[in-house]
């Protein structure tokens, strides 16, 4: 759909590429670490109590509705293999500038996603380690995920499978030891949670809306393609199946969770709800045990955020969007080094906001992408590849536009200085873009890879 120009074509031939060392699982590790599967009880406590005891409820809406999304992230994977994520697909289906905003409000949300890890890291730590300060812990984090980032995905594949083995373990340990510690154990008791409770239908899509945001970061497994073995089978199985067992391993940890305390109203603190039901469950061990995993994961999912955010901003500056510089590897660990440095200086922001800005700035980027993603699913595959017949119309334009009401619906959850930070980021973006453009003679590249891009659709439709 795009030509590359000769110079662009050239250098890109001649210059380093990143490395392609990842497979299936380890796709699905790293959609599992950039979600973070202990990441539930940071919305534990107000997700029970907006849904008044119905969070399992809560988490299999919100799980369903992310989906829609998941499916559309793995057809475009399908079809547009390359790395950016929603930039590339954006960039494909609609053309650089709605492209280049994308990929612009997608750093504002993998840009913020690091610091929310590296507050929270240092919030537990503090919570273990009284004496260490929580900013000195950030800090700490800080410069190990940079490192992370610089030395690549071939290396910390392997510590993403272990603290998502580690992870899924304690989530299991839990569930045994509430089912045994249960105070009323019942078919009841198991089931009740996971219905409509006497408020109805409301108070679960409520909690829904808050929770699904513990889904953010499967979409990262997108950035990974140029990486992946075989991207156009990997990839797309890799986002669905890390989006399904993140969103099994919440409702089964939130169904534990009321098992072990059936009246959410006698949880002493909401906000620390995770390490108090631990605590109930099997003790200071369980707890202690919970802390130090969750800490793990909590450098782990910072550093697979980074790594996404640092193959955007390597992308957009291949692409001559952002400049060239941040489109450097590193010759030995063949990494985007100059985008991921960029992104831990950045991250020193963390030192001085709170958890709840951070989190602000997230949502905002997150859903512009996930929203633009499935309108991109219908303009490529349903209207330019005509991708249609009963199987096509349900995959690449119903299915599309469900995951596009679900987004629209989250919408509606998100604080008005959401909205005024996103309209002032989208501006510097649009302008940038404008300086960027007139820089180079109104020629602004898109790096894709024809071969890849202009494959017969037949061979890929399944």
């Amino acid at each position: 759909m795009y030509t590359t120009p000769t110079s662009a074509t050239e250098a890109t031939a001649s210059a380093p590429t990143l490395k392609r060392v990842l497979g299936l699982p380890s796709l699905v590790a790293f959609g599992l670490t950039s979600m973070g599967i202990l990441s539930v009880v940071a919305v534990y406590g107000a997700g029970t109590e907006i849904s008044d005891g119905h969070l399992p409820a809560a988490y299999m809406a919100a799980l369903i509705a992310m989906l829609f999304t998941a499916h559309s992230y793995g057809r475009m994977a399908r079809h547009v293999p390359v790395t950016g994520g929603a930039y590339a697909y954006a960039s494909h289906a609609f053309g650089k500038p709605v492209g280049f905003l994308v990929g612009w409000t997608m750093m504002l949300d993998y840009l913020f996603l690091p610091m929310v890890n590296f507050l929270l890291f240092g919030l537990y730590l503090n919570s273990l380690l009284p004496g260490i300060p929580p900013q000195l812990a950030v800090l700490a984090c800080l410069l190990v995920v940079g490192l992370f980032s610089v030395i690549g995905v071939a290396w910390i594949k392997k510590m993403n499978f272990v603290v998502v083995s580690a992870s899924v373990l304690v989530i299991v340990v839990f569930l045994v030891l509430a089912v045994l510690n249960a105070p009323n154990l019942t078919v009841e008791s198991v089931i009740r949670p996971l219905t409509l409770g006497d408020g109805g239908i409301a108070p679960v899509m409520a909690a829904a809306a808050i929770v699904a945001f513990a889904f953010l970061g499967f979409d990262g497994v997108s950035t990974l393609a140029e990486e992946s073995r075989n991207p156009r089978r990997d990839v797309p199985r890799g986002i669905i199946l890390s989006t399904l067992f993140a969103g099994l391993g919440y409702t089964l940890f939130s169904v534990a969770g009321s098992l072990i305390v059936p009246e959410w109203r006698a949880i002493e603190n909401l906000d620390a709800a995770g390490t108090e039901l631990m605590q109930r469950a099997g003790g200071d061990v369980l707890m202690v045990v919970f802390v130090v995993v969750n800490l793990g994961g909590l450098v782990l999912c910072g550093a697979a955020a980074q790594m996404s955010v640092s193959r955007v901003i390597y992308a957009m500056g291949r692409d001559r969007i952002l400049p060239g510089v941040t489109a450097k590897l590193q010759p030995r660990f063949r990494t985007p080094y100059v985008a991921a440095l960029l992104v831990s200086a950045i991250s020193l922001v963390a030192l001085f906001i709170t958890l709840e800005q951070a989190v602000y700035m997230i949502n905002f980027g997150a859903l512009i992408a996930f929203a633009v993603v499935n309108l991109a699913t219908i303009k490529v595959l349903f209207f330019d590849l005509r991708m249609r017949g009963t199987v096509g119309t349900l995959r690449n334009l119903i299915l599309p536009l469900l995951g596009f009401a679900c987004i629209a619906w989250l919408w509606t959850s998100l604080a008005w200085f959401t909205y005024l930070l996103g309209a002032a980021w989208l501006a510097i973006g649009a302008t940038i873009f404008v300086v960027r453009r007139r820089q180079s003679g109104g020629h602004v590249a898109l790096g894709f890879d024809d071969a890849a891009l202009t494959e017969d659709p037949r061979r890929v439709q399944s």
